[in-house]
């Protein structure tokens, strides 16, 4: 059957919903930086060392591996909407238990089931807005994610702020006999409340609901999104584009069993998931203010470093959505790779000259610090037009619908071990061969990924979802 000319669909309907999946983004921003203001309150409450405290902190980090890894195989089973509602619920009992837990181990349970939803969410939301996304605006819309993972940081950044100045410190009793650090988590309870009711309203992913043989749902939802003869024609082209015997989705999918091997397009979701970290943008998020006090700005100096990076990092992701449906996403990811090479060994030369001061600080001489500060955030805008949307975008759609979950759960895997590995062997890095070295070891990584990328990676713009072959 020859497909009628693309129209687009029903694109303001396409867009809302979508919208609606990338609130789960903003969460999973919002989870991940309120921690950020409540290290202090976490320590006095639970009367917990460094140690105790930072896997309390790390320990989002060790849900969302499993929840990322869970979630890809579980939306298989109960679909896209599903898994990103359940992810909704998690949020909220993470969001409200972090905050009432009494001892430092129900705080973990909590801050491990708010992993859970993140992890989810990081690959449900760009999954689900590739499938009912049409391929012409699918990159732009799959990118607005990115957006949405930035903008909860930075509310997450904000809430904190306020509620501490309101209160004095993060310490002191807020409201109804609660210390400030614990509404710092329970602010979530509004964003996270309005994504599970939102939720409720939006139609299942119509490639599930084919793989799943509830065909009749399908086109229902097909036509609602293209049209009519647009959505009959996409429901045939779904359906052929399943397994021959049509058996559900299931992990030794992933398996080439005519070759004997794992199937090419899995490596490559794993290695477009590691490089994605290997080239160390979480040491910004996480450490921003921490390295740039370490090489000799104050403390103000350094929390305005992180707003400007902030600013720089959703400039960045605007120039992704921009280019990434015209110019293409394998061209982005390159063009990205080479400037953070460049960037990232920029500052570490500058950080190469580092010297101790009397109090046995680094510092760094104006000149060398100007570089290593335009390096950092120039950087920042090379991650965020490039790596930082895309790979969700690539991930979200490079995978044929047979193997989409599974291919997701692996990949998302691998994504967040990768960040959990960067996250903590970091410190070891800064200590044992300092920041010269560990600056050149993520330049080192982003030009690698750019030859990762030239070689190994198909570009997939303008491509429908049934046009993956997954080879």
């Amino acid at each position: 059957m020859t497909t009628p000319p693309a129209t687009g669909g029903n694109k303001s309907f396409i867009i809302l919903i979508s919208c609606i999946a990338t609130i789960g983004g903003f969460l999973f921003g919002f989870d991940s930086g309120v921690i950020n203001g409540t290290v202090d309150g976490l320590q006095r409450a639970f009367n917990s060392d460094s140690v105790g405290t930072g896997f309390s902190v790390a320990s989002m980090l060790l849900g969302c591996a499993v929840g990322a890894a869970a979630a890809g195989r579980l939306a298989d089973r109960f679909g896209r909407r599903a898994l990103l509602i359940a992810a909704a619920v998690c949020f909220i009992v993470s969001a409200w238990g972090s905050g009432i837990a009494g001892s430092s181990s129900e705080f973990v349970v909590f801050r491990v089931i708010g992993g859970l939803a993140v992890g989810a969410a990081s690959v449900m939301a760009p999954a689900y807005i590739s499938e009912v996304a049409h391929a012409r605006y699918r990159g732009r819309l799959a990118t607005v994610q990115q957006i949405a993972i930035i903008s909860g940081l930075t509310a997450a950044f904000v809430s904190n702020y306020l509620l501490a100045d309101v209160s004095g410190s993060a310490l002191n009793e807020l409201w109804w006999g609660y210390q400030t650090w614990r509404w710092m988590f329970w602010i979530e309870l509004f964003p996270a409340t309005t994504f599970l009711m939102a939720l409720l309203f939006i139609p299942e992913s119509p490639r599930f609901l084919v793989v799943t043989g509830k065909k009749d749902v399908a086109r229902s939802v097909l036509v609602k999104l293209y049209g009519e003869h647009e959505g009959s024609a996409k429901l045939d082209e779904i359906d052929a584009s399943l397994a021959s015997d049509h058996h559900r989705p299931r992990l030794s999918d992933l398996y080439d069993k005519v070759r004997r091997r794992l199937r090419p397009i899995v490596w490559v979701g794993i290695g477009l998931a590691t490089f994605q970290q290997l080239v160390g943008i979480n040491i910004i998020f996480y450490y921003g203010a921490v390295l740039w006090q370490f090489v000799g700005f104050s403390e103000s100096d350094s929390l305005l470093i992180n707003v400007v990076s902030g600013a720089l990092s959703i400039g960045g992701c605007m120039i992704a959505i921009a280019l990434v449906d015209r110019l293409g996403r394998k061209p982005l990811l390159w063009i990205g790779s080479l400037g953070m090479a460049v960037t990232l060994g920029l500052a570490a030369v500058a950080f190469s000259t580092a010297s101790l001061d009397a109090s046995g600080q680094l510092t760094l001489s104006h000149s060398m610090g100007l570089l290593a500060l335009a390096a950092a955030n120039v950087y920042v805008i090379f991650f965020n037009l490039s790596w930082g949307p895309i790979m969700w975008v690539m991930l979200g759609e490079m995978f044929p619908n047979q193997i989409r979950g599974s291919g997701l759960a692996v990949a998302g895997f691998f994504q967040w071990t990768s960040n959990f590995a960067i996250t903590m062997t970091f410190p070891i890095f800064l200590t044992s061969v300092g920041l010269a070295a560990a600056y050149g070891f993520y330049a080192l990584c982003a030009a690698i990924s750019a030859v990762f990328v030239i070689k190994l990676v198909h570009e997939t713009k303008g491509r429908e979802l049934e046009q993956m072959e997954g080879l």
